[in-house]
C-alpha cells in the first residue's frame, strides 16, 4: 500500500504519541498503590500525547485548524481543513491498566472526513484509511465481515456511566439486541471499536452522543471498509451531533431496525406508566 504523503504524516503523529502513551502505562499500574494520584498522572499522559501530535502536524500544515479532546478548537487560517483529534481514547481503560486505548486522528476538508488513522499501541495496530482508497491495518487491505443474519452477530457499544446518558432507554436497546445477537461487547474506546468493525472482527456498532474526536476517524475506517455509517434511526451521519449506527449492507439495516423496535417499546412503556399514574386506560388495550 502507497499512503499519500498527508497519510504518512498522521500515521507517523499517532506512532510518536502512542509510543509515549505506552511507556507512560507501564507506569499507571505503579501509582495504584501510590499517594501520587493515578488520575493526574494519566491526564498528564493524556496531554503530552496532544502536544505531540500538536506539534507534529502543526509543522506540517501550519494554516490547520484543529478539534482536540483537551485543547478544544482551534481556528487555522484554512477555513476549509481541520484535524480533529483525540490523543487518548480510552483514558479509563489507560487508568485502570487495560491495554485497550487509542490515538484517533481524522483530516476534516470542506466538513468531510477524508483521512483517518486510529492506533492501538499495545497491539501495535496502526489503521488507516483516505476518501476512495480503501482501509488498511498494518498496510494490509481490510474489509467489514460478511454475515447476514443477527444471530451470527457480535455487536459493540458504549454502556452510559455516571449518571451520564439516557440509561433507560439505553437498556431497552441492551435487551433489545441481546435476544436476536450471538453477543454484546463494551471496550470503552469508540474509536477501537470502529477500527474493530472495519476489519471484521466486529458486526455492527452502535452509540449515543460521541464527541466527534471519538467517531471521526474511525467512521471513515467503516466506510472505506465497506461499510454503512448513518444516525441511529438511519438518517445522514454527523460527526458533530456524535449518533451512530453502523454494519455492512445487510447487519446496518437489521441494527437500525433492532434500535428502531427498542425505541416504540420504551416510547410504549412510557405512555403506560403515564396511563396508569393519571388512571387513563389505553385505548388500544383489550377491554
Amino acid at each position: 500500500m502507497a499512503r499519500s504523503a498527508l497519510l504518512n504524516v498522521m500515521s507517523q503523529a499517532a506512532t510518536k504519541a502512542g509510543r509515549g502513551l505506552v511507556r507512560d502505562f507501564g507506569e499507571v499500574q505503579h501509582l495504584q498503590v501510590s499517594m501520587k494520584g493515578p488520575a493526574d498522572f494519566v491526564s498528564s499522559a493524556d496531554r503530552k500525547a496532544e502536544e505531540v501530535v500538536f506539534k507534529e502536524l502543526s509543522r506540517v500544515r501550519p494554516d490547520w485548524g484543529f478539534l482536540m479532546e483537551e485543547r478544544g478548537a482551534i481556528e487555522g487560517r484554512d477555513p476549509q481543513h481541520r484535524w480533529i483529534v483525540d490523543p487518548l481514547d480510552g483514558t479509563t481503560n489507560f487508568l485502570h491498566g487495560l491495554p485497550m486505548f487509542a490515538v484517533s486522528i481524522a483530516l476534516e476538508r470542506d466538513g468531510e472526513i477524508v483521512a483517518a488513522v486510529v492506533f492501538n499501541p499495545a497491539m501495535d495496530e496502526m489503521y488507516t484509511a483516505e476518501k476512495g482508497g480503501g482501509a488498511y491495518l498494518n498496510d494490509r487491505r481490510i474489509r467489514v465481515g460478511a454475515r447476514k443474519t443477527l444471530p451470527e452477530c457480535l455487536f459493540g457499544t458504549g454502556i452510559p456511566f455516571m449518571g451520564l446518558g439516557d440509561h433507560a432507554g439505553f437498556l431497552y436497546e441492551l435487551r433489545q439486541l441481546m435476544g436476536e445477537s450471538a453477543g454484546i461487547r463494551r471496550y470503552g474506546a469508540a474509536s477501537l471499536d470502529l477500527a474493530f468493525l472495519a476489519a471484521g472482527r466486529l458486526d455492527g456498532f452502535w452509540e449515543h452522543a460521541l464527541k466527534p474526536w471519538d467517531i471521526a476517524a474511525g467512521s471513515l475506517l467503516v466506510k472505506e471498509a465497506g461499510g454503512f455509517v448513518t444516525g441511529l434511526s438511519g438518517e445522514p451521519f454527523d460527526v458533530m451531533r456524535g449518533d451512530i449506527a453502523c454494519g455492512n449492507e445487510f447487519i446496518h439495516k437489521l441494527l437500525v431496525g433492532q434500535l428502531k423496535e427498542a425505541a416504540t417499546k420504551r416510547l410504549a412503556a412510557r405512555r403506560a406508566g403515564e396511563s396508569r399514574e393519571t388512571g387513563e386506560t389505553d385505548p388500544n388495550s383489550p377491554a
